[in-house]
């Protein structure tokens, strides 16, 4: 039988460890212990309460950024994108109501939530998965229902035209909804390591289109 004396000793030592010993063993210890409380706890917990599979995304390329970021003029921003919202009969007073009006930056760090096919309304932003590498994060401009199913159309905010895949996005595609930005740029950090698999044209800072 475990003594609570023994039990003690054991606790103590490890929050030494963990905490406060800044030797290279006690540092390499600190980095295991943090990797397995945020991948095995953290995350599964996160995924558990958001109800999807990707509670936070980093935003991998420019397609919905807006000229100047968080300084940018959604009038200007507007008079160059109007054209293809009008097809959609979408018009500017109806986007300063969405989400994200000001767009959002390549590096920045999304709070996702699940994404409930009848709850979803034009002007939200959605992720899916597609025929790419990677899921898309862009802006629903259509919603249709077919056969008793939801049909999805999206677009990036600094896209000229809509990609193929994106016309007809069915329900089993949707990993989630983003409803806030937790952090501009801090996911660079991670980014920074893939942008020379890239081609030459997607990699960098963000322009507008």
């Amino acid at each position: 039988m475990i003594k609570k004396s023994d039990l003690k000793k054991f606790w103590d030592r490890f929050i030494f460890i963990v905490w406060k010993d800044d030797s290279p063993k006690g540092w390499l210890i600190s980095v295991i212990f943090i990797f397995i409380v945020i991948k095995f706890i953290f995350f599964p917990t996160l995924s558990f309460v958001t109800g999807t599979s990707l509670p936070l995304a980093i935003v991998e390329s420019c397609s919905m950024y807006h000229d100047g970021n968080l300084l940018s003029n959604f009038d200007n921003w507007w008079g160059n994108h109007e054209s293809k919202y009008s097809e959609q009969i979408i018009n500017k007073l109806d986007f300063q109501d969405f989400i994200f009006k000001n767009g959002f930056n390549k590096g920045d760090i999304l709070f996702i939530v699940e994404a409930k096919p009848e709850k979803l309304e034009v002007g939200d932003v959605i992720i899916f998965q597609s025929n790419q590498r990677n899921p898309i994060i862009h802006r629903i401009i259509e919603i249709k229902k077919e056969n008793n199913e939801y049909l999805f159309s999206t677009i990036g905010d600094n896209n000229n035209q809509q990609l193929i895949f994106e016309k007809n996005i069915e329900e089993e595609q949707l990993i989630g909804k983003a409803v806030f930005k937790i952090a501009p740029y801090i996911g660079w950090g991670k980014l920074i390591f893939y942008e020379y698999a890239k081609p030459k044209s997607e990699r960098g800072l963000c322009q507008e289109n």
